[in-house]
């Protein structure tokens, strides 16, 4: 959480549509899709190189922060809504 990269890309797919403008960058939420976002379009909307963009999701899927979806070659990553609350209310007691 030191890297402000990081935040921006938690804070973006809280609200994909607000931050992604192609309707192709995200999934809808639907009863066969949870949703997320294409890792092309956030490396995009960051402006830092494919593989920097991948160790950032990847670290932050180990972490918890967030999960993906493959569909075809296209991975779509979204936040871990119940990992953040967590971590959040660890936050509020801890300090």
């Amino acid at each position: 959480m030191s890297n402000q990269t990081r935040l921006d890309i938690l804070e973006w797919l809280k609200h994909p549509e607000e931050h992604f403008e192609k309707d192709s960058a995200h999934l809808s939420k639907n009863i066969n899709e949870k949703g997320g976002v294409c890792v092309g379009d956030i490396q995009e909307k960051a402006g830092l190189s494919q593989s920097t963009i991948s160790q950032y999701l990847t670290m932050m899927q180990k972490a918890g922060l967030l999960e993906s979806e493959r569909h075809g070659q296209w991975t779509y990553y979204r936040r871990n809504e119940a990992v953040i609350q967590k971590l959040v209310d660890s936050l509020k007691e801890e300090l």
